[in-house]
């Protein structure tokens, strides 16, 4: 049975970046929701309790009985999940006497595995109202800060930790080791969970769920359903149609770059020339949402036609990843959608098709490291994100073929240039976006009245959020020049220094 560690999600902003340290580690996880039931499998290792932004007295509070999973594993509460064990326990957590947020001194009082190998004196993140004000009997102080009386502890003689301050978090330095201390001396993992190892295993997964039958998938082009289908071919070969639509608005040769580069791999895919299509659909229409949703529906239009051609399918693999999946808990009521979803969905309705999903546990980050393992080319693992509808998004206001060809080219330099000066790199996306805004210029002699072209580049770490990338001066100069003077219809170029929040990273 293999080990995991099941992450309990009070709601914290943070539950992902405890699920992200703990596989760093290379020991498996699962975040569900605290109110889910699970089973005490023979591979459960341990459990860990996330933040929240509830308060333990609040009269609703989310709420876990902590005396029977100490029974069975070790716990670590992390937060509010520390406070919990307090108060669970007899401790007394009530008000701060100021709200204690940002960066403290961890100053350890006890030796004790959790904080073995962190420093006595250690940069720690808080981020909480509430505070531990007195541990409950049976109960050991591990160590304090300069405002709080409790920053670590351990339940005497029992595998049950806390500590109030977050070590999941970048600014703690030395929260990766508690975490590892955890996973490793307190829970006993083997820290076997690595690239190589998942592979063999999904591998054997899907050779056993898939069998002899077909699967289809869409490809986007993109890492994850690359490196998806890559797996899929690996346990069932030919027996894998792919299927890569040209929706006349991917980047610069990118169709016939992504055929190659799949025909390279061994891939069995088929590309298929439906600009027209796309382009008849989308005339006329500005706005974002609709675009998307046009672009969304005629690529199942175009899917369920190639699909009829291919006799008995029952499956269908998809690139999903494991952000997409998570059972996220609102402790404030249903969120607000924003705006619909980037990559094309609706499939599965649709086609009414068993689903295959060789990535639903894994982040971005997991699904690179998996692909460089299985030998895909670094142009098309390294890829930044594309949105699944694609330039469509970054050329605002109506699709025309000639708007589409004009970004393509800007597109294309803005990212070569980027490549040729070793800044590709350090950003996490980029791209160019076409206005509908005209501007007087001069060329020469001629004075001009062209199109306006903004220049996107971000840094970031899962897109959730963003900074713009400082790129430097002469870059931006250079390839503002080289835009204005290749692409004849544009005569200004932007760029965009908004973060998100409060902008998105993309236009529409």
């Amino acid at each position: 049975m293999a080990e995991k560690i099941l992450i309990l999600d009070f709601g914290s902003q943070y539950t992902q970046l405890i699920a992200r340290a703990v596989r760093e580690a290379n020991v498996y996880c699962e975040i569900i929701p605290f109110h889910k039931s699970f089973e005490f499998e023979p591979g459960l290792k341990g459990i860990i309790l996330s933040g929240s932004p509830c308060s333990v007295n609040e009269e609703n509070a989310p709420d876990v009985d902590i005396q029977d999973f100490i029974s069975k594993v070790p716990v670590l509460g992390i937060c509010y999940g520390a406070q919990l064990t307090a108060k669970r326990f007899g401790g007394l957590v009530a008000k701060s006497n100021k709200r204690e947020y940002g960066r403290a001194i961890l100053q350890r009082k006890k030796e004790d595995v959790l904080v073995e190998g962190v420093s006595s004196q250690s940069q720690v993140w808080m981020s909480h109202s509430d505070t531990i004000k007195e541990l409950p009997a049976g109960f050991e102080l591990l160590a304090d800060t300069e405002s709080i009386p409790v920053a670590a502890f351990r339940k005497t003689n029992e595998n049950l930790y806390g500590v109030q301050f977050h070590p999941e978090v970048y600014h703690s330095k030395e929260g990766k080791r508690v975490i590892n201390n955890f996973l490793v001396r307190i829970c006993g993992c083997t820290q076997d969970w690595t690239p190589a190892h998942f592979i063999t295993d999904t591998v054997e997964t899907l050779k056993k769920q898939i069998g002899d039958r077909k699967v289809i998938m869409a490809l986007s082009g993109g890492v994850d359903s690359t490196v998806a289908a890559t797996l899929i071919h690996r346990a069932i070969g030919k027996n894998l149609f792919g299927i890569f639509v040209d929706n006349g608005v991917l980047r610069k040769d990118e169709f016939q770059n992504v055929l190659d580069t799949y025909a390279k791999i061994g891939l069995n895919v088929k590309g298929i020339d439906a600009r027209e299509h796309f382009y008849t659909k989308l005339a006329g229409k500005t706005d974002p949402e609709e675009k998307r949703k046009i672009i969304g529906s005629s690529f199942i239009d175009v899917f369920q036609e190639e699909s009829k051609k291919i006799e008995g399918v029952e499956l269908l693999g998809q690139g999903t990843i494991y952000p997409d999946v998570i059972e996220s808990v609102s402790v404030h009521g249903p969120s607000v959608t924003i705006k619909s979803h980037h990559n094309v969905g609706g499939l599965p309705d649709h086609l009414h098709l068993e689903l295959v999903e060789p990535l639903r546990s894994l982040f971005k980050d997991e699904v690179r490291k998996v692909g460089r393992e299985l030998g895909i080319p670094a142009e098309m693992i390294d890829r930044h994100p594309f949105p699944g509808p694609g330039l469509a998004i970054r050329i605002l206001g109506e699709i025309t073929e000639e708007k589409v060809q004009l970004l393509q080219e800007a597109d294309h330099l803005y990212i070569k240039a980027l490549k040729d000066n070793n800044l590709y790199a350090t950003v996490w996306q980029a791209g160019a976006i076409l206005l509908p805004v005209k501007s007087v210029g001069v060329m020469g002699d001629e004075r001009t009245y062209e199109y306006t072209v903004a220049l996107r580049a971000v840094t970031s770490v899962d897109g959730m959020t963003a900074d713009w990338a400082h790129l430097p001066y002469e870059f931006l100069a250079n390839i503002s020049n080289e835009i204005i003077n290749s692409v004849r219809g544009i005569n200004r170029v932007v760029y965009d220094i908004s973060s998100k929040p409060p902008a998105t990273i993309e236009w529409e």
